[in-house]
């Protein structure tokens, strides 16, 4: 039988995704004794059906991501999960999104000016990557001076979330305790200093937060700050930098795109599906389930891989064609039911912002000759180390 190895960090895992479908949908490793689903009707259910698929990290932490993340919004169930995300829904409303959107288009303006002259740029490092660590910091309130560590622990984070077990010649579980307790630390001092000295940023607004009259604990603060870390930067770098691969490897997408700027948030959702940033989610069943012909007992744990649900024929014909003008497109990317990616909305604006910057100002687009691709060190976040661009300057 396949195991995940097989598709540990490939960029281009998807072949790899169809014949688990035809062949084992629902497979268990019994090195590692984790379940994996690939279909996409059973990968949504194990994403929303949450009172048999619970979030909850039971017996440690597969993923290797430590526990600053133990009491976030991502591994919680109602109903304190709910009551969790009632409290940071309000800077994510859609008015507090699109207000924004004047910054995200000035930081895109400075981030691109020093590259238009030079006609080529490696468009993650320069753009991709600093504008989403940039606004997220913003909102956090972190200083412009950390925002190069604030990354590096996001990168770190990513590269060690992984549904297997450590392989040789990777940082082990020591590399990781250090990382926490620097995020935790570092977290500590910014909650304690909003103490002092409030601010109108999403730290000092989380403080004075309540539920049910009851302030978060200190533990929730940190699963919150470590959360919006990860999600609000490596998403939207990779959105970003999976749109432009996607959209210079087929003829003819980005004229149609300058053409017709309206079309660009139909093209942002078939990146989505066709390279889902987030590949999977983690899961434990609650209570003795099945799923397909199997038999999944309490307390199994199971990755839902989303990349592949996103490319099932069942679902989206033609599945492997990248489609701009896809419709229907229900996919899972942002995930399903009542962990629906919080920050979505943000995500969607960033990555817009950033395109139509990138199409309208960088003529004759394309990928820089020569260029070698490599995915960044995780199998479950879909993303490149670098994308060479050129254009003509």
């Amino acid at each position: 039988m396949l195991r995940l190895p097989a598709i540990e960090k490939p960029l281009n895992p998807f072949p790899h995704y169809e014949t688990m479908r035809k062949t084992e949908p629902v497979f268990q490793d019994q090195e590692t004794g984790l379940w994996h689903v690939f279909r996409y009707d059973d990968v949504q259910r194990v994403l929303s059906e949450h009172a048999t698929f619970s979030s909850r990290m039971a017996g440690g932490d597969p993923t290797g991501t430590g526990q600053l993340f133990a009491a976030s919004l991502i591994n919680t169930d109602p109903p304190r999960h709910r009551q969790l995300r009632s409290l940071v829904t309000q800077a994510f409303t859609p008015r507090a999104v699109e207000a924004l959107a004047p910054r995200i288009s000035e930081i895109t303006e400075e981030l691109l000016a020093p590259a238009l002259s030079a006609g080529s740029m490696d468009l993650i490092a320069e753009l991709a990557y600093p504008l989403p660590v940039i606004v997220i910091a913003e909102l956090l309130g972190i200083p412009a001076a950390d925002r190069d560590r604030f990354k590096q622990w996001s990168d770190f984070i990513v590269s060690q979330a992984r549904p297997t077990t450590d392989e040789p010649g990777q940082p082990g579980s020591q590399d990781r305790g250090t990382a926490d307790a620097e995020m935790a630390e570092y977290f500590m001092g910014m909650i304690e200093e909003r103490r002092q000295h409030p601010g109108n940023d999403l730290i000092s607004k989380l403080l004075a937060a309540q539920i049910d009259g009851e302030h978060l604990s200190v533990v929730e603060l940190l699963g919150f700050c470590a959360l919006l870390l990860v999600a609000g930067n490596e998403t939207t770098t990779n959105l970003i930098g999976n749109a432009v691969l996607s959209f210079t490897e087929n003829q003819g997408i980005i004229e149609r795109l300058g053409a017709d700027p309206a079309l660009l948030p139909h093209a942002l959702e078939e990146v989505l599906r066709y390279r889902s940033p987030v590949q999977s989610m983690y899961r434990i069943a609650a209570v003795d389930t099945t799923l397909g012909d199997y038999r999944i007992p309490a307390g199994a744990p199971l990755v839902a891989w989303i990349g592949s649900a996103n490319r099932d024929g069942l679902q989206f014909p033609n599945p492997d064609a990248f489609d701009v003008g896809r419709s229907p497109n229900r996919h899972l990317a942002f995930g399903q039911g009542i962990h629906f990616c919080l920050g979505a909305p943000l995500a969607r604006l960033e990555a817009n912002i950033a395109l139509q910057a990138v199409i309208s100002r960088l003529p004759g687009l394309a990928l820089a000759p020569g260029a070698r691709l490599e995915r960044m060190e995780s199998s479950i976040i879909y993303g490149l180390k670098e994308l060479p661009v050129s254009w003509a300057a």
